[in-house]
């Protein structure tokens, strides 16, 4: 879809995803080759080093094929790098106004990081692993970190921005509510690809003509 959308001339915002996509390693992987920005949720295991660690060359003993670059030590989880640097490096950080008109916000941690699962080492070869930002929501009082992103955003990504696009995932599962229990997604009680796709189809249009409404500056806003 993504390939396609290129295809139109269009080029794609940060993709946003839950974990089900952000720890499969092909997928960021493609995101990367593609130059496509984004910022997707992880499990704390996912494997990583910190920023600071380089690949080392064993000495050369003169017989042999020489040594290539490579990571000696062993990659820690993003659990275990966030624990580290600990909570009281955590910023409360505000993302975007709650329905009672007070600002949501949360505490985050914010740490470069090279996540090093054996694919991505493979995929380096000699050369270093890439930088991202881990983004750890640390709430206020718990011993760790309740969610983890990854994000290939640039390097002077403001806090604000990188964790209004993690948090920007409400969206995605309000469309899709109302997608399904306002415009009857899931309705469709027929048995042909072909009338499930005219279904979703029409479902699809309906959703984007209310999308643009609500963005319409001169629609008066919903009471």
């Amino acid at each position: 879809m993504l390939d396609e959308l290129r295809g139109w001339g269009l080029e794609s915002p940060p993709i946003l995803a839950d974990a089900a996509y952000g720890d499969i390693t092909e997928f960021r992987s493609g995101l990367d080759e593609r130059e496509l920005r984004y910022v997707l949720q992880v499990k704390g295991q996912t494997s990583a080093y910190a920023e600071g660690v380089r690949p080392a060359t064993p000495d050369y003993r003169g017989t042999g094929r020489p040594p290539r670059p490579c990571y000696r030590e062993k990659p820690s989880s993003l659990r275990e790098l966030a624990l580290a640097e600990g909570a009281e490096q955590a910023v409360e950080v505000s993302w975007r106004e709650g329905s009672d008109g007070e600002p949501l916000s949360s505490r985050f941690l914010l740490l470069r990081v090279r996540p090093a699962n054996v694919k991505l080492r493979r995929q380096a070869k000699d050369s270093e692993l890439p930088v991202r930002w881990l983004i750890c929501e640390w709430p206020q009082g718990q011993a760790e970190p309740a969610k983890y992103w990854l994000s290939n955003l640039p390097e002077d990504a403001e806090p604000e921005r990188l964790v209004a696009l993690a948090k920007l995932r409400w969206r995605i599962e309000h469309d899709y509510r109302e997608l399904k229990d306002c415009l009857g997604l899931d309705h469709f009680e027929g048995r042909s690809y072909q009338g499930w796709h005219h279904h979703v189809t029409l479902v699809s249009v309906a959703h984007a003509f209310l999308t643009l409404e609500r963005r319409n500056p001169k629609v008066p806003a919903a009471t």
